[in-house]
C-alpha cells in the first residue's frame, strides 16, 4: 500500500497511530541522513516540527469501484443462492490481547422474498426463516420461537428484523436486490491493492473500501467475481478490534424446496417477543446499508404467537 494512502486511512479513522508514526519518522529520518555530518541541515524550528501535515485527499479509484460493480452484478443476477460464511470477531480481554471468537452461517436464500440463515454453533445455536409473509427466529436449545409479520421483500424484511431485533449478519449486503448500492453507500476511499492466490483456495484481487463507519479490506474472486473475505474495523470502536467473514461454498441459482424457507418445528416452540435483545451489539457494527432509528416507530411489524 503507498504511504500517502496509508495516512489517508489513519488520519479519516483516528486509530492510534503514534507508535506508527514513531517507526515511520525514525526509518525515514535514518535514510535521510547525510553521510558526511557537515552537510547536514540544521533542526527544523519547533514550530514547524509541531505543524501537523495536511490531510491527504480521499479517492474512489475506478478499478476498486469496478471490482466492487462486477461482484455486486454477479450478485444480484442470481435468482438463488446457499453459500457459507465464517465470521470471526476479537473482543477484549483482561490479559490485554483479544480473544477470537467465530460463528458459522449457513445460508440460503431465493429472490424477491425468501431467506434462511442456520447458525449451528460454536455459540448460541438459532435459525431465521423468511418466507416472503413473516419471519421467524427459532432458539432450538431453549425451544423458543419469535415470529412476526414481514414486509414482502428481503431487502425490507432484513432491515425490519434490524430496526426491531437488532438482528442482521455481517453478510446482508451481500443479499439485497442492489449490493452495488449497499456496498458503495456513503464511500470516502476506495483502491485496488493487489492480487492474491492465498483466501478460499482461488486467485483473488484485494481492494481496501471505507465510508465514515468502517474501513474493509475485501476479497474478490478473480474469475468468478465472488466475494471471498472481508476484514473490518468500525470507527465507532475505540479499541479498533477486526472482524473478519470468511465465504465459501457458494452455489448460484440452486434449485431449493419450497420447505427451506420454513420449519414445523420452529413454529410449534414457546413463543417469545420480537424485539430487540438486552445486550447490544458490539461497538459500530451494522450492515453497511442499514441505519436504525433512535426509537421505535408506529411501523415496526408487530409480534404474534405461532
Amino acid at each position: 500500500m503507498q504511504i500517502a494512502k496509508l495516512r489517508s486511512v489513519l488520519h479519516a479513522w483516528q486509530v492510534p497511530t503514534a507508535c506508527l508514526l514513531l517507526v515511520f519518522s525514525a526509518t525515514v529520518a535514518a535514510q535521510a541522513q547525510p553521510q558526511n555530518a557537515k552537510n547536514a541541515k540544521p533542526p527544523a524550528p519547533a514550530a514547524a516540527k509541531n505543524r501537523p501535515a495536511a490531510p491527504t485527499k480521499m479517492v474512489l479509484e475506478s478499478k476498486a469501484m469496478d471490482l466492487l460493480k462486477a461482484t455486486s452484478e454477479r450478485l444480484a443476477a442470481a435468482k438463488s443462492m446457499t453459500f457459507t460464511a465464517v465470521a470471526s470477531y476479537e473482543f477484549p480481554s483482561q490479559l490485554g490481547p483479544p480473544i477470537l471468537y467465530t460463528v458459522r452461517y449457513d445460508v440460503a436464500m431465493q429472490r424477491p422474498d425468501k431467506l434462511r440463515v442456520v447458525i449451528p454453533g460454536d455459540g448460541p445455536v438459532s435459525e431465521f426463516y423468511y418466507d416472503g409473509k413473516t419471519m421467524m427466529a427459532y432458539a432450538p436449545a431453549e425451544n423458543l420461537v419469535a415470529v412476526a409479520d414481514a414486509p414482502p421483500t428481503i431487502d425490507a424484511a432484513l432491515k425490519a428484523a434490524f430496526v426491531n431485533a437488532d438482528i442482521f449478519y455481517p453478510f446482508t449486503d451481500l443479499l439485497v436486490a442492489d449490493p452495488y448500492v449497499a456496498m458503495t453507500n456513503g464511500a470516502i476511499l476506495a483502491f485496488y491493492i493487489g492480487p492474491s492466490g492465498e483466501v478460499g483456495g482461488v486467485k483473488t484481487e484485494m481492494l481496501a473500501w471505507a465510508n465514515p463507519d468502517v474501513f474493509l479490506q475485501i476479497w474478490i474472486g478473480a474469475d468468478d467475481k465472488l466475494p471471498r473475505r472481508v476484514r473490518a474495523v468500525y470507527s465507532a470502536d475505540p479499541l479498533n478490534m477486526r472482524h473478519q467473514l470468511d465465504i465459501s461454498n457458494w452455489q448460484l441459482d440452486p434449485v431449493l424446496p419450497a420447505d427451506t424457507f420454513t420449519s414445523e418445528k420452529a413454529r410449534s416452540a414457546e413463543p417469545m417477543k420480537f424485539a430487540r435483545p438486552a445486550n447490544a451489539a458490539p461497538a459500530g457494527m451494522k450492515p453497511i446499508g442499514m441505519t436504525r432509528p433512535s426509537k421505535a416507530t408506529p411501523t415496526q411489524p408487530a409480534a404474534k404467537t405461532p
